[in-house]
This record gives structure tokens, sequence and C-alpha cells, in this order.
């Protein structure tokens, strides 16, 4: 980001107070954590309603999933998607990846970067031991792949 043209650093008054902006930093933190929240609900909402394995999230669901077992062959079974190890995925290694693999979809899938909730097992509800802070992408690449496979489709079975 550029600063502003008529901005002169050399004559700008110093914060004196920074408790203010650190409010609103907390704020925005909130209302980012609302928005990763509600859209978990809405989706396991949604998975009590309809088969995973008949749902789509995106209109490139098919394009998202044959990337991600391109770039992420590990998880080309429904055994190795059901569980996700955080540790992996945060990794060095593994942030490069993803990094790459994400950015292919900047232009194409909105929010594509912002924080979202994943369950790392698919077996597991959203709770807090159960649940990782994640890139959209990758939580769309993940649930993308355990809808194709079924493994979301228990929670549906469970409440009919």
């Amino acid at each position: 980001m550029s600063a502003p043209e008529r901005f002169d650093a050399e004559n700008a008054e110093n914060l004196e107070d920074v408790s203010h902006f650190d409010d609103q930093c907390a704020q925005i933190e909130k209302q980012f954590a609302v928005k990763a929240v509600m859209q978990a609900q809405t989706y396991w909402n949604i998975l009590e309603k309809v088969k995973g394995s008949t749902l789509r999230l995106t209109r490139l669901d098919d394009e998202i999933y044959h990337h991600f077992i391109k770039d992420f062959p590990e998880y080309d079974s429904a055994g190795a998607v059901a569980e996700i190890n955080e540790d992996d995925m945060k990794s060095p290694k593994g942030k490069e990846r993803w990094r790459t693999f994400m950015n292919t979809y900047e232009k194409t899938i909105h929010d594509f970067n912002f924080g979202t909730l994943l369950r790392t097992g698919s077996k597991d509800e959203y709770e807090e031991k159960t649940t990782i802070f994640v890139p959209r992408m990758q939580f769309l690449a993940v649930e993308i792949a355990r809808n194709k496979h079924g493994l979301n489709d228990w929670i549906c079975d469970k409440v009919a």
C-alpha cells in the first residue's frame, strides 16, 4: 500500500494513546471470528438438510477437486481426506504448497483467503478441539473432497 500523496511523514503526529487503536483491532478480529462462526454454522445447517455427496459448494467444485488431488496426491482417498493434520498444513513446506494452490483462485473464488473454520476430522462436529482456522480455499478443497467421498453424509443421516 502506498502512502497518500499529501502525507508528510516528517511532520506527522505520533499517537500518544494506542489503546483506541488496539480496541479497533480487537473489534475487527471479533467481527472476523463472528463471520467465520456464522459460516461454519451455515455450512453445518446445510449438511443437516442435504447429503454432502450431492452438495456443490461452488460452481468450480470439480475443477477445485481435481486441482487439489493433483497438487496434494496424499489426499486422493476418503481415508486421507477424512483426517487433516494441522501441523502438516501449517508447516513452512505446507504453507508454500497451499499458497501456490490457493493463489490460483484469487480472481475466481470470492474471499478465497478469508479465514474460515475447518473440522480436522470428517466424523467430528464443529467444536473447539476439532476445529482449526484456515483460509477459505483450504476449507473448500478439503470439504469438496470430503463431500465427493461421501464423508459428510452421516450428518444428514443423523438428523433424518
